[in-house]
């Protein structure tokens, strides 16, 4: 069927492991963000390393998993082993594909994660590899955390 591919369709073809377990959207398409802003807790502009966007000032402008790692360090996140939920912490995974960065997802306090997928919508699932796989994120390849009530 031409015209716009529908989350339902572009879900079974890019992110089929969303099915392993609950999503939902969250909210509508948008180009105001993606997913390294929304990851870090900015709904308001577009985070990119290789353009005019908004990209934090001391961190290198390269698209690579050290740099992305680098701006989540100078939020305040520490590297960690595990996806678990951790009482009085956030984390955020940063997914890859043959080593360049390509996702990253925000664990939500119950334990879900919440992702924005590109220009499209917000959702949240279930289980963090939801959006795994081989044809558009990846795997996560880094997880870092941070307390919930920073000082």
């Amino acid at each position: 069927m031409p015209g716009k591919m529908t989350l339902e369709r572009y879900k079974e073809t890019r992110f089929p492991l969303l099915n392993r377990g609950e999503y939902q959207v969250t909210s509508p398409e948008t180009w105001r963000y993606n997913c390294i802003a929304w990851a870090a807790g900015d709904a308001t502009r577009w985070w990119a390393p290789t353009t005019e966007d908004y990209w934090p000032a001391a961190v290198p402008r390269e698209v690579s998993v050290a740099s992305f790692r680098a701006v989540f360090v100078a939020l305040g996140y520490a590297e960690c082993a595990s996806a678990d939920p951790e009482a009085g912490f956030e984390k955020v995974a940063i997914f890859a594909k043959d080593d360049v960065p390509t996702h990253v997802a925000r664990q939500l306090e119950n334990g879900n994660w919440t992702s924005k997928l590109g220009d499209w919508q917000d959702i949240e699932h279930q289980f963090l590899d939801g959006v795994s796989g081989p044809f558009m994120y990846g795997e996560a390849v880094l997880l870092l955390r941070r307390p919930l009530n920073p000082a």
